[in-house]
């Protein structure tokens, strides 16, 4: 078996953080179609805020928070409905199953303690993890001590890298969530996947990497707590599914970024302005269950784990990344080639651009998290230094760098 084969068919390519290297970042790439959704995303969330400030929002808020818990613990393969879910909430008796009468008080527990976590510490998600399993795992609320597999049938679709590296592992990713400067719809995205693929907890890893990307995302805006995305992931849970495994066979979550921005997309547009009687969709009862789920092994845990440098791991994949027809924008070429200034909005400007030479303002705005006016400045700046210049026409035309090394 060959090294690189070995890297991405086990935990792929990770550097061991030392101290004289910078911070971690995980392998990711923004389409055009990425950042087309988050400019619509963006807008649609005003609107939905307004939606949510009308009179019934305390009792559509009830309704969105049902959905949310409905969504993702179907997506375990929890089978209460939202009637139930209801009856649960309001202290009436439910006949079913034990275990997921249990998942769905741990989560509205959860759910309830929303506005006191914080989604940059690993404690609040230890302390989040305890209350979603309490008396479901032995382990709730602390890292996983085993290996860890998700399979579908007798089939391994994930075999997630060992127990002794999962505190390391989420302390990076959680760095790289608190200090990186990319578009909070991205960092969601990215964060939700590689938590999934770090799985850190041996049970209850894909309703607590949901409910974190939500987290994340209410730092957005507020209004992500009553979004219940979930519903429509469970809708379409074998798309979620494909998008995990999809971009774990490209080593960089750019296709489960796209996935979860449409589901986004999707879920807002199809709350716009709506009266309350019309918002409460059901649930398509006849989606059928996949059997995916997490199984614990005491298997040797002396499987490599596989060291390369983040920019090395880059470099190598782009060498064999074959062109695709839809241009791919790599944040970490932008944050690489602004190291030693990494608030250089130029530098990455010219980065974007040589990625992409018919890169929109609009675009680059979302890509680099800058307002639009701000864009428009910097450009005019370079424009007239004669580092750029524009062909063609404003929307059809695309980008020249005159000069490079200008500074």
């Amino acid at each position: 078996m060959n090294f690189l084969y070995l890297c991405k068919t086990t935990y792929r390519l990770r550097a061991l953080p030392a101290k004289t290297l910078r911070m971690y970042t995980p392998p990711f790439k923004i389409t055009t179609r990425a950042i087309n959704l988050i400019a619509e995303i963006s807008a649609m969330v005003e609107r939905f805020a307004i939606r949510m400030e009308q009179d019934d929002a305390l009792l559509l808020r009830k309704i969105n928070r049902i959905k949310t818990i409905q969504g993702s613990l179907a997506i375990e393969g929890n089978t209460l409905t939202e009637s139930q879910i209801t009856d649960i909430i309001d202290g009436k008796h439910v006949v079913a199953p034990i275990r997921e009468i249990q998942e769905v008080r741990n989560a509205i527990k959860t759910y309830n303690l929303y506005s006191q976590l914080d989604p940059y510490s690993v404690k609040d998600l230890l302390r989040a993890h305890g209350v979603m399993m309490e008396a479901l795992a032995d382990d709730a609320g602390h890292f996983r001590k085993s290996g860890v597999g998700v399979f579908a049938g007798a089939k391994a679709i994930h075999i997630a890298p060992p127990a002794n590296r999962v505190p390391t592992l989420i302390a990076d990713l959680f760095e790289w969530l608190k200090k990186a400067d990319d578009h909070l719809l991205i960092k969601s995205c990215v964060f939700h996947y590689e938590f999934e693929f770090i799985h850190p907890f041996s049970d209850g890893n894909g309703r607590t990497g949901r409910l974190w990307q939500s987290l994340i995302l209410g730092q957005l805006h507020p209004v992500f707590e009553h979004l219940p995305i979930e519903n429509m992931v469970y809708a379409n849970q074998q798309g979620y599914y494909d998008a995990i495994n999809r971009s774990s066979a490209e080593a960089n979550s750019g296709i489960f970024i796209d996935f979860m921005l449409e589901e986004i997309f999707k879920t807002l547009k199809k709350r716009q302005g709506k009266p309350l009687d019309e918002t409460s969709y059901p649930i398509d009862t006849d989606i059928p269950k996949l059997e995916v789920h997490d199984i614990v092994h005491e298997f040797n845990h002396d499987i490599p784990l596989i060291t390369k440098y983040p920019q090395e791991e880059q470099e190598n994949t782009q060498e064999t990344k074959p062109i695709t027809q839809e241009k791919e924008i790599s944040t970490r070429e932008i944050h690489d080639s602004t190291q030693e200034n990494p608030r250089n909005t130029q530098e990455k400007i010219l980065t974007a651009i040589r990625n992409n030479p018919r890169i929109t303002r609009r675009e680059l705005a979302v890509l680099l998290n800058r307002t639009e006016d701000s864009i428009k400045y910097q450009l005019l700046k370079l424009t007239r230094q004669g580092i750029i210049k524009h062909v063609g026409a404003t929307k059809a035309g695309e980008w020249q760098i005159l000069k490079e090394n200008h500074r």
